[in-house]
């Protein structure tokens, strides 16, 4: 069966999602159907087969209100359409014949924006229960997206107007790759490769089982003539072998700054030349002067701390249904 289709071309139909929701999903460079699945287990391990217990016994039938997330420190937000699927699929609680809990999300700022401690990101709303059981899932995953777009967004900045940009690696969370690449995209990084298939990157155990960085380079070249090819290089003369090789891009590890100028200068600008290795936001700049192309930063995915950001619930006034302005 061919995929429904409106006037923009092919639309995704994900259960549980709106197709509102799949097209910015889509736009963000994420699959709708693996975000889906993934915020699906998330739920699904929160609520191990149970029922929110104390939102159940607290929160009385039919209560509806709206809630904000709110960033409590300043940074870069990210993974705003990912919360919104959070509360998509969270399941409805204990309404008869309901297979959603029927919650609307609306961003207040965008993904990549710079938010102010205080500032509110989303409102959510609707039903209070399910908005309270998503609560945790939906702030996992979106403080943690936002501590990657801040943490990139501080090494962009500490290396602007250098010309060479921050690049991203497989140091990812198993499962939230493309989760966490996306949030490096958001704070003004590149990606590197997604996975082992779509690019080849020559590292030092390639080196030793090859032979030689030259006999490393032509065995993936011919395996693969047609793939991005990455080599990495431990010392000047291992650049200068992997120059002679053909390489268009080096990969610089652990190399000191004026090491890094030196293979500047070998260069001669016949390949792309990425730093890599021992690498902190102090030093990012003299490094970036060199006239490297990118800076290679692990710490993006696998050390950035998490963004505060918490929700405040504000409940519906029983009457007219409109949010209590007492509460706010």
């Amino acid at each position: 069966m061919s995929k429904p289709t409106d006037a923009a071309g092919p639309v995704d139909v994900v259960p549980g999602l709106t197709v509102a929701l799949a097209q910015r999903l889509r736009a963000a460079g994420l699959d709708p159907a693996a975000v889906a699945g993934f915020v699906a287990a998330a739920l699904a391990e929160d609520l191990a087969g149970g029922t929110d217990v104390t939102t159940a016994a607290t929160v009385a039938a039919g209560s509806a209100g709206c809630a904000d997330l709110v960033a409590r420190s300043a940074g870069v937000v990210a993974g705003l359409p990912v919360a919104a699927a959070v509360f998509a699929l969270v399941p409805p609680g204990p309404v008869a014949g309901a297979r959603q809990a029927g919650l609307d999300c609306a961003d207040l700022v965008a993904d990549g924006g710079r938010v102010a401690a205080g500032q509110p990101v989303m409102r959510v709303t609707g039903p209070v229960g399910p908005i309270l059981t998503a609560e945790r899932t939906a702030l996992n995953l979106l403080c943690h997206l936002s501590g990657v777009a801040t943490l990139t967004r501080q090494w962009a900045d500490a290396i602007s107007g250098t010309g060479a940009r921050i690049r991203d690696t497989r140091k990812t969370t198993p499962g939230m790759r493309a989760l966490e690449k996306y949030a490096v995209r958001c704070g003004g990084g590149l990606n590197h490769r997604m996975a082992l298939s779509d690019a080849a990157l020559v590292k030092d155990n390639h080196v030793a089982a090859a032979g030689s960085v030259a006999a490393a380079f032509a065995a993936v070249r011919s395996a693969a003539p047609g793939l991005r090819l990455e080599v990495e290089c431990d010392t000047l003369d291992q650049v200068a072998e992997a120059l002679a090789a053909g390489a268009d891009e080096i990969l610089l590890d652990n190399f000191t700054v004026s090491d890094i100028a030196a293979a500047v200068a070998l260069t001669g600008g016949r390949a792309r030349l990425e730093a890599s290795g021992g690498l902190t936001l102090r030093t990012a700049r003299a490094v970036a002067e060199t006239g490297v192309d990118y800076l290679a930063v692990g710490a993006l995915t696998h050390s950035a701390p998490a963004l505060d950001i918490g929700l405040d619930l504000v409940l519906a006034n029983a009457t007219n249904g409109t949010p209590d302005a007492t509460d706010d």
